[in-house]
């Protein structure tokens, strides 16, 4: 039985040896091989000195050495922390220090980024630089630097097959950092229970197998990426890694590798529908995944058509507790804006703000109950214990987890169980002495023709509290096939047609691109930034 992380490679190398395990543009290894590099790897962590409990940051595009670096943390009971290679050194710098990473691998580019910082990370004793040998390293920093290949000549060749045995599934086995999209992040500390029963959940509804090709576009850094990798590993499928540039890589990466499983968010799908695809280039993807946000039903639609033989599954999640629901394919034309149901091990309430159940159809905050549930956050006790509480008692809890999720997400249920996002909590605009949910007035927006994508955030307003504003992207407008005024009155006279006063924006704002963060997800903090001073957002 799988139950700590490395195992998900080392179980799958027993039954597979010969079977690819990572592909990437210039190399193929084996289950086996990747076995026997993970337990190389490990080896060297100990004849540095690391020990169980350690932090050591991965700091890397998707490549071999980062599988190998955060997999191989499993076998000596270190905790792998990945960072997202776009983050900028300050922001790499506050990572380090908020988890006291003891050990960082990094490449020579993104080293010499940081260098200028390196004195400020107050716990960092070792760097791993993959690509750089000895004589390039010298004076780069007061840390102790060593290259790949001189930090894996010191392995002593004995093995650590029996090293988990001391401890425990529930142990700590990864930390993964939030977008920060308000204040600073946050660490959210998994276990190796959480990673690995994550891994069988996602495999269970996807019905993967051996045969299956997954291509690996999201930064590991992003729960839904790193679920690319050990949901993969499980079956002993082929995880393909590719660091695109543009979306057209994306659909060569899917024709060259023959991609079977594809996994992205909103924006990436929105620029995937925006490109060419070659006929019948998609024609081995039997399934696509969406997390990370709402996917326009438009969007979904041509996805569907450039992907005639794949079957969607439009999924609901957050990293405190991986994920919590998907919509099956089967029910994607009769209920297209439902999240679905929990998915296997996860059981989702849902809650009125004195804690009883919600009747069908009544708006009330989702919590989400067992195993999946992760540890918290990383010396953050108040944080903590305002998202994880103690389950409710009228959960079914079949597997007695302690603690439940309080998501902060509105949420709703039809008498057929069905889910239905309604909105953030911290994100509902109050306006004229209503609350708005964003998403409402954003799928009014995303309705009309001319308008490609659509954000709403909330600006000061003196009269109504909070005004609502339309961050736009248009190619109508881009290419100037409808002049902005006339634009502005087609998309208030569509508002006024399909929604309340209240919900009408009062502003709108063109933009030639919407802000991403570091895991591609939409930046609606960037946004605020750019329109308001002062929001008040409570």
């Amino acid at each position: 039985m799988t139950s700590f992380v490395h195992e998900l490679i080392s179980h799958s190398a027993e039954r597979s040896p010969s079977a690819i395990a990572l592909e990437t543009k210039h190399s193929q290894v084996t289950y086996a091989q990747l076995n026997a590099n993970i337990n190389s790897v490990a080896q060297s962590y100990r004849s540095l000195g690391i020990v169980q409990g350690d932090r050591i940051g991965v700091y890397l595009a998707k490549n071999q050495e980062n599988v190998q670096s955060m997999f191989a943390c499993s076998l000596i009971a270190a905790v792998f922390v990945p960072i997202n290679p776009v983050l900028k050194p300050r922001q790499v710098q506050y990572l380090a220090n908020d988890c006291q990473i003891k050990l960082l691998i990094t490449n020579s580019a993104r080293l010499k980024a940081l260098q200028s910082n390196l004195t400020e990370f107050t716990s960092l004793e070792t760097i791993i630089v993959i690509d750089s040998g000895e004589q390039q390293l010298v004076d780069v920093s007061q840390h102790n630097l060593y290259s790949w290949d001189s930090f894996l000549s010191l392995t002593n060749n004995k093995t650590h097959s029996n090293i988990h045995l001391d401890i425990s599934e529930n142990d700590l086995a990864a930390i993964l950092y939030t977008s920060g999209s308000t204040g600073q992040p946050k660490g959210i500390m998994l276990s190796h229970k959480n990673i690995v029963l994550g891994a069988k959940s996602v495999a269970q509804y996807l019905s993967l197998d051996t045969k299956d090709n997954i291509l690996c576009v999201l930064p590991l850094s992003f729960d839904y990426g790193l679920n690319q990798l050990t949901s993969s590993f499980l079956v002993a499928a082929k995880c393909v890694l590719l660091d695109y540039l543009l979306a057209k890589d994306v659909i060569k990466a899917i024709a060259k590798y023959q991609i079977t499983g594809l996994a992205a968010v909103p924006p990436l799908w929105q620029q995937l529908c925006k490109v060419t695809w070659s006929e019948n280039c998609a024609d081995s993807v039997r399934y696509f995944t969406n997390s990370g946000g709402v996917l326009p039903l438009s969007t979904l639609a041509t996805l569907r058509d450039k992907m005639p033989k794949a079957k969607p599954f439009l999924m609901y999640g957050l990293t405190e507790a991986f994920r919590s629901s998907y919509l099956s394919p089967s029910e994607i034309d009769q209920r297209p804006s439902s999240m679905g149901k929990a998915i296997p091990h996860a059981e989702i309430l849902v809650l009125r703000e004195d804690g009883s159940l919600c009747d069908n159809d009544e708006v009330g905050e989702l919590v989400h109950v067992g195993p999946l549930v992760t540890l918290g956050y990383w010396q953050n006790k108040a944080a903590t214990h305002e998202r994880f509480r103690v389950t409710p008692a009228q959960a079914n809890n079949l597997e007695k987890s302690p603690l439940a999720v309080y998501s902060g997400d509105y949420v709703k249920r039809d008498k057929d169980g069905f889910l239905y996002f309604v909105s953030r909590k911290d994100a509902m605009i109050k306006t004229s002495g209503y609350r708005v949910s964003p998403t409402e007035v954003e799928s009014v927006l995303l309705s009309l023709p001319q308008v490609d994508e659509a954000v709403v955030i909330p600006s000061p307003s003196t009269e109504l509290g909070q005004s609502i504003t339309a961050v736009i992207i248009s190619s109508a407008k881009a290419t100037q096939a409808v002049p902005a005024k006339d634009l502005e009155k087609i998309i208030i006279r569509h508002c006024q047609i399909n929604l309340p006063n209240y919900m009408i924006p009062r502003d709108i704002k063109f933009l030639t691109s919407l802000p991403k963060n570091a895991n591609g997800k939409l930046d609606t903090k960037a946004l605020n930034l750019k329109y308001n001073k002062e929001i008040d957002l409570t």
